[in-house]
């Protein structure tokens, strides 16, 4: 099996219209396979761009879904189309597309490969917000505590799963804490992950995560309920 000729790119995306044509440039210049956007309720000029394109597939929201939702509805259209490897990445400039066929090369020997900001391989592009990274720290610390694994970054968007992963997950959070429910679930269903450095890219204006999230407290303590939930869930479930 080629896992890089059977794959599809999922870039969740809100507002990205002035990062978005760029990404997409250089996602084409190393994957020739499917690209799926999903444009979560966005009222810039971005669904006017996707439209203008005819290299990409567009799962388009009315609303204003959510992160999680958008990942997972692209996981969905994606195992449709037959994608035997699925990488995710964000659309804003922080994540470098010419990672993707590494990426997808590491699902030979693992099951998902997520990409990593605090690796001693990582490069760094600007400064990441101490609080932020205080935030990550204390949960991936949370995520390895239960699964006995040795994670440096919970939260990276930069992702590959094989189909199989994907639809050994039952996922279901809507929100930014959508990661948290992927750790629990691989935990659950044994599958095995590894980390591939990537650089930590951060600029100014960087998103907010809404106006309850922004705070840190509320953001971790966010994190810690849909984590337990979701680890509840695969007793209740086992």
């Amino acid at each position: 099996m080629t896992l890089f000729s059977g794959s599809a790119i999922v870039l969740p995306v809100y507002n990205e219209a002035a990062s978005l044509a760029g990404v997409l440039d250089a996602v084409r210049r190393v994957h020739a396979g499917g690209v799926i956007v999903v444009d979560d309720g966005s009222t810039d000029g971005t669904p006017q761009l996707l439209t203008s394109r005819d290299d990409v597939t567009v799962v388009s929201h009315r609303g204003n879904l959510g992160y999680g939702r958008s990942l997972i509805d692209g996981f969905a259209r994606a195992l449709e189309s037959g994608a035997e490897a699925i990488v995710t990445m964000d659309c804003d400039g922080q994540h470098e597309p010419e990672h993707i066929p590494e990426f997808l090369a590491a699902l030979e020997s693992c099951d998902i490969a997520s990409g990593s900001r605090y690796l001693p391989e990582s490069l760094a592009v600007g400064t990441a917000p101490p609080e932020r990274q205080d935030v990550n720290r204390r949960v991936t610390a949370a995520v390895n505590a239960v699964t006995g694994w040795a994670i440096t970054d919970a939260f990276c968007g930069f992702k590959a799963y094989r189909a199989s992963a994907i639809r050994a997950m039952t996922l279901t959070e809507p929100g930014y804490a959508l990661p948290l429910e992927v750790w629990a679930e691989a935990h659950r269903a044994g599958l095995c992950v590894i980390e591939r450095p990537v650089a930590r890219i951060y600029f100014d204006g960087d998103r907010s995560f809404g106006a309850d999230l922004d705070d840190p407290e509320r953001r971790h303590g966010y994190y810690l309920r849909v984590w337990e939930r979701a680890l509840r869930r695969g007793r209740d479930n086992g």
